[in-house]
């Protein structure tokens, strides 16, 4: 069975699976095989599909991932929310799909940072963003849907680092770094507005002064 698209559905099938086993045998040949077991998978064929190795493993934990965020926080439900809580609500879905998995989490972290996966972990965490801003309503075509994704990576990158290693209660000490990181993206946001604004709408020194020199009469 070679068809791209029934090895998609079982990638995402068995990722939860392999993510569970992670915990214990790390993204590894091992734990695909933990994962057919307890999905009564073909072992061959699973192994088939995750011929690529532990990126393979991890790009389609995240597949999955998007898949729950997109069940769990429904479009409609943005709909009139503030940015920042659009986004909020979107990355804590990402994040409660992945509570009880910190272990694997970790795991996956440590092996997107080694040097020879920095370019697929980048292409990974715009993905993530992605999907996040457009399921969020976000249009953007200019720079800023460049901007927007990317900053976005960065968030929720740094995000998932506290997670993974967040003992608190509920998540509290996550949550709350996830706030003051989407309100110092909206201050920046709205600094970057005044600063892009036309240039007679912009603050200008010399046209105050100016104007205490030569007051409109």
């Amino acid at each position: 069975m070679k068809d791209p698209a029934i090895l998609d559905a079982l990638r995402m099938q068995l990722a939860p699976a392999i993510a569970d086993a992670a915990a214990f045998d790390g993204w590894s040949k091992e734990a695909v095989a933990q994962a057919a077991a307890a999905t009564g998978t073909d072992c061959a064929l699973a192994a088939f599909a995750f011929r690529d190795g532990a990126m393979a493993m991890i790009s389609a934990w995240i597949d999955h991932i998007d898949a729950q965020m997109a069940t769990a926080v429904l479009a409609a439900s943005l709909a009139g929310l503030p940015v920042r809580e659009r986004i909020r609500r979107l990355v804590m879905a990402r994040l409660d799909a992945a509570t009880g998995r910190e272990e694997a989490l970790t795991r996956a972290l440590a092996v997107m940072a080694m040097p020879q996966h920095l370019a697929a972990s980048a292409r990974l965490g715009w993905r993530s963003a992605d999907a996040m801003w457009r399921l969020s309503g976000d249009t953007a075509t200019d720079y800023n849907h460049y901007t927007k994704r990317a900053i976005l990576a960065g968030i929720y990158a740094a995000t998932l680092n506290v997670f993974a290693r967040d003992t608190s209660e509920g998540k509290a000490d996550t949550r709350a770094f996830l706030d003051r990181r989407i309100e110092g993206i909206i201050r920046f946001e709205k600094a970057k507005a005044q600063l892009l604004r036309k240039p007679d709408e912009r603050f200008s020194v010399a046209r105050l002064l100016g104007r205490l020199r030569y007051p409109a009469r």
